[in-house]
């Protein structure tokens, strides 16, 4: 199997299982113990003021700046819990979180952002895209896809709404905003720089580039101006820096394997430039291929 088919297959595969866990995940009132995307996972330092601090598979990342912390999602409602866990666990205080970021609004990534809120400093903001801000500040409601009501969440309500090339700062350090939809209307993927092993490289957090099962493409749509939407990310997403390839699910970018290189030595671990490159031929491959049979 070429590195390319592993590629194209593991992006389906995830997002089946992701959502299939999702939605009992959702029945259970996010308390389903064997859900292993949730599951507890130690945070960890991926480069100078980088830190994981997400769960097993959903995502969250912590920024320690000059000026407070930086969080980029929350995960699903019991990855928020661990958030607020992990961030104590490392040595900081969840009250000086002083900006929240999301990547996009489907529940595995923005049902935990009320809990960390909660814990954030009083005059933390909310940092997100029109398009799925306001699905966020909905809880979930009025997603294109997702319309069941186990999908739905704790809403958190935007204090700034990003545009496309805008930048978020604190403390000496930028991040900018790269609207990336397709995934979602207004997914958002994250792109900074950060040091890593005495290097400073580009680091880019991944919003999702995954067409769900049931997403439908081309004459008619999920959305409408879905596939154009893909089409234009894609291009995007092949021009930007991705020295250190980060993103909303772990299995993206093989968080678990990177993670035993980086505790067996391996200072640039995260680094992948090469990774993120295959990930996006691959991703780019599925949706197409998606598209030409839902269009033949």
């Amino acid at each position: 199997m070429t590195r390319l088919t592993s590629a194209i297959l593991g992006a389906v595969a995830i997002s089946a299982a992701v959502f299939a866990f999702g939605a009992a995940q959702a029945q259970q009132g996010g308390k389903l113990a064997n859900d292993p995307a949730h599951q507890a996972f130690p945070s960890f330092k991926i480069g100078e003021g980088l830190y994981y601090v997400g769960a097993s598979d959903y995502t969250s990342y912590l920024i320690v700046t000059k000026a407070g912390l930086i969080v980029i999602d929350g995960g699903d409602a019991p990855t928020g819990h661990q958030v607020v866990q992990n961030i104590r666990a490392l040595g900081f205080d969840p009250k000086q979180v002083k900006i929240l970021l999301n990547t996009h609004e489907h529940f595995d990534h923005a049902a935990g952002l009320a809990e960390i809120r909660r814990a954030a400093a009083p005059d933390a903001k909310f940092y997100v895209s029109a398009k799925d801000g306001a699905i966020v500040a909905a809880g979930g409601r009025g997603d294109p896809f997702l319309k069941d009501p186990r999908f739905y969440y704790e809403p958190v309500k935007p204090d700034v709404i990003v545009k496309d090339g805008d930048r978020v700062s604190l403390g000496g350090w930028t991040l900018t905003a790269h609207i990336t939809p397709g995934h979602t209307p207004g997914c958002t993927t994250w792109t900074f720089p950060v040091t890593v092993a005495g290097k400073v490289r580009q680091a880019l957090d991944h919003c999702s580039s995954t067409v769900l099962p049931g997403y439908k493409l081309g004459k008619t749509e999920t959305y409408p101006g879905q596939t154009a939407d893909f089409e234009k990310s894609f291009a995007t997403w092949k021009s930007l820096p991705c020295d250190v390839f980060l993103a909303s699910h772990g299995k993206f970018y093989g968080m678990t394997a990177k993670k035993a290189a980086l505790d067996a030595g391996k200072a640039d671990a995260f680094v992948d430039p090469a990774g993120c490159k295959a990930f996006y031929a691959g991703a780019e491959a599925a949706f197409r291929a998606e598209l030409k049979n839902q269009n033949p």
